[in-house]
């Protein structure tokens, strides 16, 4: 990301604290990462947080929109800093990998469903699964 994680924190209108800054860094540099592996990551950078402060973060970054929550099934959820577009990804049944993917037709062509039931669509999730190629390599 362009901005520094406290920047983006004050213009979201949330007080910047270490612990934030440490979960908004861990998922701006792990595209797709656990909860756990963002408490790892900001161990590693301010020492000591718990886990009760890592998703207490999680959980406001995700509804300021600063980050977005995925959860593929059978999967923990995960989080990603790419927010405002609408993507989607691709999951190796194998060893878990999950990447982005653009949307296939147009820029909000999925944003139609054939009959919305009166909703005001403003997301879709499409969750592509199938083998990543060094599973593919490893399989051969």
């Amino acid at each position: 990301m362009s901005e520094a994680p406290a920047t983006r924190l004050r213009d979201h209108g949330l007080q910047v604290t270490a612990q934030r800054i440490a979960v908004l860094h861990a998922v701006d540099q792990s595209p797709h990462v656990t909860a756990d592996r963002v408490a790892e990551a900001a161990r590693k950078r301010i020492g000591s947080i718990s886990r009760q402060a890592v998703y207490d973060s999680l959980t406001v970054l995700v509804e300021t929109g600063l980050v977005r929550r995925i959860e593929p099934a059978g999967s923990p959820a995960r989080y990603e800093a790419r927010t405002g577009d609408n993507h989607h990804h691709l999951v190796c049944r194998s060893c878990g990998r999950v990447v982005d993917v653009d949307c296939a037709i147009g820029h909000t062509a999925c944003l139609t469903p054939d009959d919305d039931a009166g909703f005001e669509v403003d997301e879709a999730e499409v969750v592509y699964w199938g083998a990543c190629p060094e599973c593919q390599t490893a399989a051969s």
